[in-house]
């Protein structure tokens, strides 16, 4: 089940060491560089400045070994659309445009979209070690067939909570519930999510990042799973910036592993 985790790992220390062999080209990054909330699972309280407008895009590869049955493999076009209201409300849309199926199960078609907002209410004090706080809320459209989707809606809200620590270290906690659309019966199972991502800046332009996240169940004959990933991400300009990432469930039902690689563009202010 873990065999190809070595390769994935191979993979990131690869895009590592040529992230850090071009982090000395051109200047200092502004303050307000493009902050992209992928390739992690957790999301900060940070949102788009008003008036600007972020896409974040992406590639994941994922493979789920199977008692008695072949191996899924897993490929998803990503994308997330934010868009700066005010100072502290963004609007949201993302979700996958396109995905592929191999497997037991075979299909090629478009993925399960969400509308959202990211709203920060609190910000931290300097100095302090009270964090700055927010809210994710997000309706998942039932835009995805079986067995790429659900084909239901589901509905959440995510309480955020972002520290800025010494020595270059930051850390983001979410934390909540969604209310997940089930078939066969119909109706809505209760889903607890908990997540936490520690990053390091490295250099003014590469960060690091490690992450447990947990997810209860999302379905009634399912199990709770616990994972783990990292990654990195590397601003290539003010408004530009690229990240790779791999991961794993440390217990559960899932993927053996899970790749993701994408670009950050921001426009606008």
């Amino acid at each position: 089940m873990r065999e190809h985790a070595p390769t994935a790992g191979r993979a990131l220390a690869l895009v590592v060491c040529l992230l850090l062999g071009v982090s000395d080209l051109g200047g200092a990054v502004e303050d307000d560089a493009v902050a992209p909330d992928r390739p992690d699972v957790t999301n900060s309280t940070q949102t788009v400045p008003p008036g600007a407008v972020q896409l974040e895009t992406g590639l994941e590869y994922s493979r789920a070994s199977q008692a008695d049955a072949p191996a899924e493999r897993r490929l998803a076009l990503q994308g997330t659309l934010r868009v700066g209201v005010t100072t502290r409300l963004e609007l949201r849309l993302e979700g996958e445009p396109l995905v592929r199926l191999r497997g037991s199960d075979e299909d090629t078609g478009p993925g399960e979209w969400a509308l959202g907002l990211k709203y920060r209410f609190l910000d931290q004090a300097e100095p302090s070690w009270r964090p700055s706080l927010g809210l994710h809320a997000f309706v998942k459209l039932p835009t995805a067939r079986e067995p790429i989707g659900s084909g239901r809606a589901d509905v959440g809200v995510l309480a955020l909570a972002t520290w800025d620590l010494p020595w270059d270290l930051g850390l983001d906690v979410n934390a909540g519930v969604a209310a997940v659309g089930q078939s066969h019966p119909d109706g809505y199972l209760i889903q607890g999510l908990v997540s936490a991502s520690l990053s390091k800046q490295i250099t003014e332009r590469l960060s690091g990042f490690v992450e447990l996240f947990f997810a209860s169940r999302d379905r009634r004959d399912g199990r709770d799973n616990v994972g783990f990933d990292t990654g990195v991400l590397f601003l290539l300009t003010r408004a530009l910036a690229a990240d790779a990432a791999v991961g794993t469930l440390l217990g559960g039902r899932g993927p053996d592993y899970v790749f993701r690689a994408g670009l950050s563009l921001r426009l606008g202010r």
